[in-house]
């Protein structure tokens, strides 16, 4: 039963690594933070999914931009987002808390990407390195 359960256990880790499920998050961090405060927080967040064990996949800085309604009372703020994938939502609902607790954080939003999202995030990316 020993080299069946070692079997079992390689089997998951293999299928783990092809069926994971693909998010993006979208986060706006406040407008008067410093340079050095907002990598401090991007990177935070970063390790928090990668402990909870998402791999992530790619990360954009959107810079700051010109927000639709007042939110706050600010008019701006600095955009960021994460594409990472994740075995479940245990990662996903982790995040959501810390953004809620964080008042740094403006707004988030969090979507799961299906097959044809995860093909046109990377075609964006693909369009985006040519572009640097």
């Amino acid at each position: 039963m020993h080299a069946l359960g070692k079997v079992l256990r390689l089997l998951n880790n293999y299928f783990k690594r092809f069926y994971m499920n693909h998010y993006e998050t979208v986060f706006i961090l406040n407008p008067v933070l410093s340079e050095e405060q907002i990598k401090e927080t991007v990177k935070k967040y970063e390790d928090f999914l990668v402990s909870r064990g998402a791999k992530m996949i790619a990360k954009e800085d959107w810079g700051l931009k010109k927000l639709a309604y007042p939110i706050q009372h600010k008019k701006s703020g600095f955009y960021h987002l994460f594409e990472h994938a994740a075995e479940n939502g245990e990662s996903i609902n982790g995040l959501e808390v810390e953004f809620g607790r964080d008042e740094r954080i403006m707004r988030n939003l969090t979507v799961s990407l299906d097959k044809h999202a995860i093909s046109w995030a990377e075609r964006r990316r693909a369009r985006n390195s040519k572009k640097a």
